[in-house]
C-alpha cells in the first residue's frame, strides 16, 4: 500500500461542522457591523463566487462603497483563516490518532527506523545524522503577532470541540468564548502600520519556541533513541534535529542588522532557554518529594542537596528536592551572568556542567530502582540540554560577496598591502589573500587609519560573533555565508575578516565559511569553484577539522528567477551531484543548505517529497533547510503538527540516505540527457519572456500589486537590494509574492509546457518515456507534482482581470503569452501524469482549496478595484490599507505564499 501523508487521513466531516460553526458566529458579528443591505451584499458575493461567476463578482464589487469595503474585505479576509485553524486543529487530532492506533503514513518515524535497522551501517546513521530547520525572517509572514495570537486561542478552543460534544465541557460558555475571540478578530487591525524592526522579528519567532519546538524537538529525540533501542542499536548523543536562525545575523541587503542585533539575536535566545530550564526543574523541584526515610541516594545528590539554601525544616529528609533547589539557584545565577554580566555564585561555566548535575540525580534514582522516574519531563529536559545548551539554535551569519571584498580591499590598502585589490586578476587575489592567511600573522585593521562605515560595521559584527562564541559555546554561531558567491577569492575574503577577529588561523576555523551558489550561472559554476578550494592546503586544513564536513548553500529563489522553474530545480539537481562528487575526490563530505521559500517559485512544495527526491549520496547524514514567513506558521504553529514536521524531514533524510539505486546507468543516462535538452529550452522560453521581452517589465509592475507589497510592513529588510529599474534587482520574495497574489504563480511553471511539447512532439514514443520518468525517478515525480500544484492554485480568469490594469495594448498582450503556455503545461502535466484532473493525487489539498477558494476569489476583485480606485486617486491614506487586507487574506488563503 502507498502510503499517505496524514492529511489523507482527515476528518472532512468534523472540519465541515467546525467550519459551519465558526462561519455562523463570523456571519452573526458582522451582520451587527454593517447595514442589511451590505451584509446582502457579502450572502451574495459568496454565491456568486461558487458559481464562478466571475463577471457578475466584478460588477457587484466595483458597486461597492469603499466604507462598504473596509469590512467586507476584513470578512473575506478572515474567512479563509478561520478554515486554516479547523484543518490545523483537525491534523494534530490525526497526528495523535494515528500514533496512538499505531497506523502507518508517509514519514513516520517508527516505520523509518525499522527500515534502517536493516542496514549494516544503521547506527552510524543514527548516531550522525542531523537535520536543521533554519528559522528565517524572510517576509512573508503578513498576520500580526497580535493575529497569531488570536489564532492560537481559537485553535485551542476547536481543540476541546469533541470534548464539547461528548458534554465535557459546557457547551453555552465554549461558544460564547469562541464568539468572543472571532469578534476580536474582527475589530483587531489585521497588518502592521509601522514597519517590522529585527529585534521584533527575533521577539515573533521565539514565540514557537514557547509553543512548540522546546517540547517536540526533545520528545522527537527521546522517541528517536527510543525507537533505536527497541532494534538493539544503543545510540550515545544523537541529535537528529538541531535549530538554525538568520535572524539578527541576515545581514545580506539588510541595513538594519548590526552587532547589536546579532548579540541580542544571541542573548534573546539564550534567555528563552535558560527560562525553559528554570521552569522545568522547577517542575521536577514540586515532583519529586522522595524521601530517605524510604530511599536512599548517592553521594553526589547527597553534596548538591548539602549545598542547596533550601532550608525550610520541611525538606530535610528530601534530599532530591534540596538537589533540585540548589541546580535551580546556579542557573539562576547562570542565567545573570549571560545575560547581565552577574557575579553571584555558585553558577554553571559550562553546559556540561549543568547536564552532569542532571545525570548526578538520574544515575542515583537509577541505583536506587527508580527507572519509572527518569522518564517523562526527566528525561525530556536532558534532552533539551544535549539539543538546546545555552544558547537554543545556531545563528547564521550572512553578506553579500561584494562587502567582503570592499572591506578586504579597504583593509589591503590601509595596511600598506596593495592599493587597486578589486581590480587584481582572480589569481592575484587568491595569491594575496593565501599569503595573508598563512604566513602573516598581523591583524590589518590595527592601523590608524580612519575606517569607513562599511568595514567598522562589518569588523563589528565578527567580533561580536567571537565574543558570543567565546560566552555562550561555539554551536550558537557555527556557519558564514557568502551571497553571491562566484569565486575561490569570495570564500578567502571572508576569511580575511575571520582572522581579523581571531576566528580563523592557519590550522584551524572557529566558523565554517559557506558559499551560497544562487543564479543558474553560478551554479553551473559552483564545480569548478569548490574543486580549487578544495585543492588548497589552508581550505583542507581547515575542514580536517571540522570533521572532513563542508557545508554549501543552494539558492533555490535567485535561480528560480533566473531562468525560470525547470531550470532552476535541474541546475540545483546537476551541482548536488557535481558537487558531491568532487567531495569524493578529497575525502571530504559534502552537506546542503537548501535555501528554500515556502512556494514552489522557492524550492517549496511537500517537505518528504523534496528531500526524497535529492540526488542519491547528495545526503551526508546532515542537511540544512530554511523555513520562513508563513510557513513556520503552518509547520510549527503547535507541538503536535511541529513534532509531525520534524518527524517527516528526519524520516525523508533517512530514506534518502538508505536509498539504494535500483535502475541502470544507461536508463539513468538517458533520463538526464532527456531533461538537459528540455531544461535547455525552457530555460530560453523563460528568459525570451521575462528578460527578453521589453513589455514584461511593465507588465508585471502594471498587473500585480507589487508597489503594495513593496510598502506592506512584513518585515525589516527591503523588497529590493536597490532601486528597482529592471526584474534582476527585485527581491526574488516579492516576485513570487506578486505572482501569487495576481494569482498566475508564473515563477512555478512558466516554460514548461512548451518544453515538454517540443520534445514529445519529436516522436510519439517520447510521452511514454516521460511516463516512465514519473513512475520511476522521484526527482522527475516531485518535480511535476509541485507544478501540478502550484497550477490548481493558478487562476487565469482572475488573472485576465489583473491584466486590464495594463493601460497599453502592448503590455496587456503579455497575458496572452502566458495564458496560452498556462494553458499547454495544464495539458503537458496530465498527459504525463495520467490524469484527468489536476490534483488528482492529493485530494485533500483539492477539497480544502475547493472550500476555500470562493472566498479568496472574492477577495482578488476587491484588490483589483481598490488598486483602480488608488490609481484614479479616489482612495484616502487610511483606504489604501484596505489592499493590504485583501493581499493578506489571499496569502492566508493560499498557505504557502512566500
Amino acid at each position: 500500500m502507498t502510503l499517505q501523508r496524514l492529511e489523507s487521513f482527515s476528518n472532512k466531516e468534523m472540519i465541515e461542522e467546525e467550519v459551519g460553526i465558526l462561519t455562523t458566529l463570523l456571519d452573526e458579528i458582522t451582520k451587527n457591523m454593517l447595514k442589511p443591505a451590505t451584509f446582502e451584499k457579502i450572502l451574495t458575493l459568496n454565491k456568486l463566487s461558487k458559481a464562478a461567476d466571475y463577471q457578475g463578482l466584478s460588477d457587484l464589487v466595483e458597486g461597492l462603497s469603499n466604507e462598504e469595503m473596509v469590512v467586507i474585505s476584513r470578512y473575506f479576509a478572515i474567512l479563509p483563516l478561520l478554515i486554516n485553524i479547523s484543518e490545523d486543529v483537525d491534523l494534530a487530532y490525526e497526528i495523535n490518532h494515528q500514533n496512538n492506533i499505531n497506523a502507518d503514513y508517509l514519514g513516520k518515524l517508527s516505520t523509518t527506523i525499522d527500515l534502517v535497522a536493516e542496514t549494516d551501517n544503521a547506527k552510524e546513521i543514527l548516531e550522525h545524522l542531523n537535520v536543521v530547520p533554519v528559522l528565517t525572517a524572510h517576509p512573508t509572514q503578513v498576520q500580526r503577532k497580535s493575529m497569531l495570537d488570536l489564532t492560537n486561542h481559537i485553535h485551542g478552543l476547536l481543540r476541546k470541540y469533541r470534548d464539547v460534544k461528548m458534554g465535557l465541557i459546557n457547551k453555552d460558555k465554549w461558544y460564547n468564548d469562541l464568539r468572543r475571540y472571532i469578534e476580536i478578530i474582527m475589530q483587531t487591525d489585521m497588518i502592521r502600520e509601522k514597519k517590522l524592526k529585527v529585534t521584533n522579528e527575533i521577539t515573533n519567532v521565539m514565540e514557537y519556541y514557547d509553543s512548540s519546538f522546546l517540547q517536540a524537538v526533545p520528545h522527537l529525540t527521546n522517541e528517536y533513541k527510543r525507537l533505536a533501542s527497541e532494534k538493539g542499536i544503543e545510540l550515545d548523543n544523537p541529535r537528529p534535529i538541531t535549530m538554525g536562525m538568520w535572524i539578527g545575523g541576515d545581514r545580506d541587503g539588510n541595513p538594519f542588522v548590526t552587532a547589536e542585533t546579532l548579540r541580542q539575536s544571541a542573548m534573546t535566545q539564550c534567555q528563552v532557554v535558560m527560562e525553559h530550564y528554570e521552569k522545568k526543574v522547577f517542575s521536577l523541584y514540586r515532583e519529586f518529594s522522595l524521601s530517605t526515610s524510604i530511599v536512599n541516594t548517592s553521594e553526589a545528590v547527597a553534596e548538591m542537596a548539602r549545598l542547596s539554601q533550601d532550608s525550610s525544616v520541611f525538606r530535610e529528609k528530601e534530599p532530591y528536592r534540596r538537589a533540585f533547589f540548589y541546580i535551580q539557584t546556579k542557573l539562576k545565577n547562570t542565567k545573570e551572568f549571560l545575560l547581565n554580566v552577574g557575579q553571584e555564585e555558585p553558577r554553571y561555566a559550562t553546559v556540561a556542567e549543568f547536564k552532569d548535575d542532571l545525570l548526578a540525580i538520574k544515575e542515583s534514582l537509577l541505583e536506587n530502582k527508580g527507572e519509572a522516574l527518569v522518564s517523562g519531563d526527566f528525561t525530556e529536559l536532558l534532552q533539551a540540554v544535549d539539543v538546546f545548551g545555552f544558547y537554543l539554535a545556531s545563528i547564521d551569519m550572512r553578506q553579500d560577496s561584494s562587502v567582503h571584498e570592499a572591506c578586504v580591499a579597504e583593509l589591503l590598502k590601509s595596511a600598506g598591502i596593495v592599493d587597486n585589490y578589486s581590480e587584481l586578476s582572480e589569481d592575484e587575489k587568491c595569491q594575496i589573500l593565501l599569503e595573508e592567511l598563512t604566513n602573516d600573522p598581523r591583524i590589518l585593521s590595527a592601523t590608524h587609519l580612519e575606517k569607513s562605515d562599511l568595514l567598522q560595521k562589518e569588523l563589528e559584527i565578527f567580533q561580536t560573533a567571537r565574543e558570543l562564541k567565546d560566552k555562550l559555546g561555539d554551536n550558537v554561531i557555527r556557519q558564514t555565508i557568502i551571497s553571491h558567491a562566484t569565486s575561490v577569492s569570495d570564500l578567502l575574503e571572508l576569511a580575511i575578516m575571520h582572522k581579523e577577529v581571531g576566528l580563523v588561523n592557519k590550522d584551524t576555523a572557529r566558523v565554517q565559511i559557506v558559499p551560497l551558489f544562487e543564479t543558474i550561472e553560478d551554479l553551473d559554476n559552483s564545480y569548478d569553484t569548490m574543486k580549487k578550494y578544495l585543492s588548497l592546503p589552508l581550505a583542507q586544513k581547515w575542514i580536517a577539522a571540522n570533521h572532513h564536513y563542508q557545508e554549501i548553500m543552494l539558492g533555490y529563489s535567485d535561480s528560480n528567477k533566473d531562468g525560470g522553474y525547470l531550470s532552476s530545480c535541474w541546475t540545483l539537481y546537476k551541482a548536488q551531484q557535481q558537487l558531491t562528487a568532487i567531495g569524493d575526490e578529497f575525502g571530504v563530505k559534502i552537506t546542503f543548505f537548501h535555501g528554500r521559500g515556502g512556494t514552489v517559485g522557492r524550492g517549496g512544495g511537500p517537505t518528504y517529497q523534496a528531500i526524497t527526491s535529492q540526488p542519491l549520496r547528495s545526503i551526508n547524514d546532515r542537511i540544512r533547510l530554511t523555513e520562513q514567513g508563513e510557513v513556520i506558521g503552518n509547520k510549527y504553529g503547535n507541538k503536535d503538527a511541529a513534532y509531525y514536521n520534524l518527524e517527516m524531514l528526519v524520516s525523508a533524510a533517512i530514506n534518502r540516505m538508505i536509498t539504494e539505486k535500483k535502475s541502470d546507468t544507461s536508463t539513468s543516462n538517458r533520463y538526464e540527457s532527456i531533461m538537459d535538452e528540455i531544461v535547455a529550452n525552457s530555460y530560453r522560453i523563460y528568459r525570451d519572456l521575462v528578460f527578453g521581452n521589453e513589455h514584461f517589465y511593465d507588465y508585471f509592475f502594471e498587473s500585480s500589486p507589487i508597489k503594495a507589497i513593496s510598502s506592506f510592513n512584513i518585515g525589516s529588510r527591503p523588497a529590493a537590494r536597490k532601486t528597482i529599474t529592471e526584474i534582476g534587482g527585485l527581491r526574488a520574495i516579492p516576485w513570487v509574492f506578486s505572482w501569487s497574489q495576481s494569482r498566475v504563480m508564473f515563477p512555478g511553471w512558466y516554460g514548461v509546457g512548451s518544453s515538454f511539447k517540443a520534445f514529445i512532439d519529436q516522436d510519439p514514443e517520447n510521452i511514454h518515456f516521460l511516463r516512465k520518468m514519473y513512475k520511476n525517478w522521484p526527482f522527475f515525480q516531485s518535480l511535476l507534482s509541485n507544478v501540478d500544484m502550484v497550477l490548481s492554485k493558478s487562476n487565469m480568469n482572475i488573472a485576465f482581470e489583473y491584466a486590464q490594469l495594463c493601460e497599453d495594448e502592448e503590455v496587456q498582450a503579455i497575458y496572452h503569452t502566458i495564458l496560452d503556455e498556462w494553458q499547454l503545461t495544464k495539458e503537458v502535466i496530465l498527459a504525463i501524469e495520467g490524469y484527468d484532473d489536476l490534483l488528482a493525487e492529493n485530494p485533500y489539498l483539492k477539497a480544502s482549496l475547493d472550500y476555500r477558494m470562493p472566498y479568496f476569489n472574492i477577495l482578488n476583485y476587491i484588490q483589483l478595484e481598490l488598486i483602480k480606485r488608488q490609481r484614479r486617486g479616489e482612495l484616502s491614506a487610511d483606504q489604501e490599507r484596505l489592499i493590504h487586507i485583501t493581499i493578506n487574506g489571499i496569502a492566508t488563503g493560499l498557505r504557502n505564499s512566500g
